[in-house]
């Protein structure tokens, strides 16, 4: 299939932008380009308000906030919590569900604080719950049940002392919930409650003989990482029932993943989930609650091979499922609807979250320039290279060079350039004439590629698969994948890319970003894109002292937590952003977060600021003594040590000299 970028016959149109970068595929209606080929975000309820993201970065810019830069657009988190209990209302009205539906943020999926306090604010109106599954996750939603029956669901494996600040949560009159994971968990939480008057209210995570599907397959079934057996389950009724504690089992859990691909699985195993509670209520166990778990899905990518990325139901259809299964079966077996939970964190997060990085310069393979022709002193191969290039560049039009004449004219360029490459290796031939001849064989290639693909032949020559992929361009990018993309490195999870701006141009440079770290892995190499060749993203080139930047989109969800040191980059700027139609351009910045700085990075890996200084001293004292610098000379050093303590962790483009922009120059 051609890509947009590909097309010559027409003319470039923002719909192509669009279409190329697949924006209504991932961008739930939140984002799109507008007429000044601009990336726009429309992040609050009214839809007539739309904020030009180039607007944005333009004024963080001028506002001095350092790149890489996150915009987070609350409104987003709002509009996914709305529609989410929303669409949940829908489906409990059309299926005439007799109780409530309440949604749990687990903030696993990003507990920044502003990203909590957000969604609860959001979430007040639907009395919106929290989940928690460590320790320091539990000490931190605690605090923010201002309502008694605020529900906090936790999970995760629990020690001793975990459980006691739940029973003593309890004790203080919250609406908390320990869901039991594994069979041990059990005896001690019935342990803490000992003879209190308050009842230990817990839950369970059944382990259900339905799988996932897709990536987190492993996160249901009989190979869960979690969950109890019937059998357990069994064991634990009786042990309930002989201490007359059954009041105390008041929720029934499953979870099939983070992205439940198949919704069908997921009716499946809601059905089995269901039948288990009817049992336990027919049983007289006082069930209130079945928690889904999360797992509802978001598009990253509607055309991705890779199951995860493609979500083929909507919003409204994940709560029909959930609804209709949970009342279908309650209605066979006669017993009363539950409430309804479910942890939709990724739906909530995902969108609101945007990174912004600066390309630093874009890199490709050296050509030779037009008007070279070769002198009489150069070598033979060097004249052949050129003879093959004109002959390509200039066919005749009588006869244009079919396809077999171009893998023909590929091998023999091929051959030159080992013939060349094998006498530069015994000294046969001088370096000059050596850079003459890799400039001609990459000017060749490119002619040779743009000759093959206009005769778009099905299939594609084996070798020049492999030639597209050696012609693609390095766009060098400031930023980490390490700390602000994990996921694409470690999961090869796909996040949407695309420039910002100039999207009314034609981008027609194959480009891979590759980020500032010394890792070969830190680049990106899979893209959101309408080319059947996601190996590779479309971008323009780019121009001398003019910044380019490209949005990363769909970040919100674990990339903020997960991030790692990898280079000691570190934490990145962030700017809060809301909607206001009586501002200027749309929109007003809540708050501006700088990145971190190199002492607090160098921190995080136990090097202090005052020990650095004073063996830096030492080192630079112990030249001057040895009259290898003069002491003013040595002060300069000293301080413009001392002053890096205080910078940003990634590249100033701003304020620095960045690498030059070029059509050459070696990666």
């Amino acid at each position: 299939m051609d890509s947009p970028a590909s097309r010559t016959e027409a003319a470039w149109r923002i719909e192509d932008a669009e279409e190329l970068y697949r924006v209504q595929a991932w961008s739930d209606g939140f984002f799109f380009v507008n007429e000044a080929g601009h990336v726009a975000a429309r992040p609050g309820p009214d839809e007539s308000i739309a904020i030009d993201v180039a607007e944005i970065v333009a004024d963080v810019r001028a506002r001095g906030v350092e790149f890489p830069v996150l915009l987070r657009f609350q409104d987003i988190l709002q509009a996914r919590v709305r529609r989410l209990n929303e669409a949940f209302r829908s489906a409990r009205e059309r299926f005439e569900y007799g109780n409530e539906y309440r949604s749990i943020y687990p903030i696993k999926v990003n507990q920044l604080h502003e990203v909590v306090e957000e969604v609860l604010d959001a979430g007040r109106r639907y009395n919106l719950g929290l989940e928690c599954g460590s320790k320091a996750e539990l000490v931190a939603a605690l605090a923010h049940l201002e309502q008694d029956d605020t529900l906090l669901i936790c999970n995760g494996v629990k020690d001793n002392a975990m459980l006691s600040l739940m029973r003593a949560g309890q004790r203080l009159g919250k609406r908390i919930i320990p869901v039991v994971e594994k069979y041990g968990e059990f005896p001690q939480w019935m342990a803490l409650a000992g003879q209190a008057p308050q009842t230990p209210e817990f839950g369970v995570r059944v382990r259900l003989t339905t799988s996932g599907s897709g990536r987190w397959a492993e996160s249901g079934g009989d190979q869960s990482k979690f969950g109890i057996s019937i059998p357990e389950l069994v064991t634990l009724l009786e042990r309930l029932e002989a201490d007359g504690r059954r009041d105390a089992f008041v929720l029934l859990h499953c979870h099939l993943g983070s992205q439940i691909a198949d919704i069908s699985i997921l009716r499946d195993a809601l059905k089995e989930l269901t039948q288990v509670y009817a049992k336990l209520v027919r049983r007289g166990i006082p069930i209130r609650y079945i928690d889904v778990g999360g797992g509802l899905g978001v598009s990253y990518d509607a055309s991705d091979g890779q199951a995860d990325c493609a979500i083929p139901y909507s919003l409204q259809e994940y709560a029909n499922a959930v609804v209709s299964s949970v009342r279908e079966v309650c209605d066979e077996q006669q017993v009363p609807h539950p409430i309804l939970l479910s942890e939709s964190g990724r739906a909530i997060t995902a969108h609101h979250s945007m990174l912004i990085v600066e390309c630093q310069g874009a890199y490709r393979k050296d050509r030779i320039e037009p008007e070279f022709r070769p002198r009489t002193e150069d070598h033979a191969l060097v004249g052949k290279l050129h003879r093959i290039l004109q002959r390509i560049e200039k066919p005749n039009r009588q006869r244009p060079l079919k396809v077999s004449a171009l893998v023909e004219a590929y091998h023999e360029i091929r051959d030159i350039r080992r013939d060349a490459d094998a006498r530069f290796r015994i000294g046969y031939l001088p370096l000059e004439q050596q850079a003459l001849v890799e400039r001609l064989y990459w000017s060749t290639c490119d002619a040779l590629l743009r000759r093959m693909l206009a005769q778009d032949p099905d299939p594609m020559p084996p070798e020049f698969v492999e030639l597209e992929e050696d012609l693609v361009e390095h766009y060098l990018c400031n930023f980490s994948v390490f700390q602000s993309m994990l996921d694409h490195w470690a999961i090869d999870q796909v996040f949407p890319i695309m420039p910002i701006a100039r999207l009314d141009e034609r981008p027609d440079r194959r480009a891979v970003l590759v980020d500032l770290t010394c890792d070969s892995d830190g680049k990106v190499d899979r893209y959101v894109s309408a080319d059947t060749d996601k190996s590779f993203i479309s971008l323009h080139p780019v121009r001398e002292g003019e910044p380019y930047f490209l949005g990363m989109f769909l970040m919100g969800a674990y990339q903020d937590i997960l991030g790692d040191a990898h280079n000691l980059f570190g934490r990145v700027s962030e700017v809060h952003i809301y909607t206001d139609d009586a501002e200027p351009n749309g929109y007003w910045i809540e708050k501006i977060i700088p990145g971190i700085r190199v002492q607090e990075m160098l921190e995080h890996v136990q090097y202090f600021a005052p020990d650095l200084n004073r063996r830096m001293n030492a080192l630079v004292r112990a030249k001057i003594d040895a009259d290898a610098i003069r002491p003013k000379a040595g002060m300069a050093i000293l301080d413009e040590y001392t002053s890096a303590f205080k910078r940003s962790t990634y590249c100033d483009l701003q304020n620095g000299t960045p690498p030059a922009n070029g059509e050459g120059g070696g990666t």
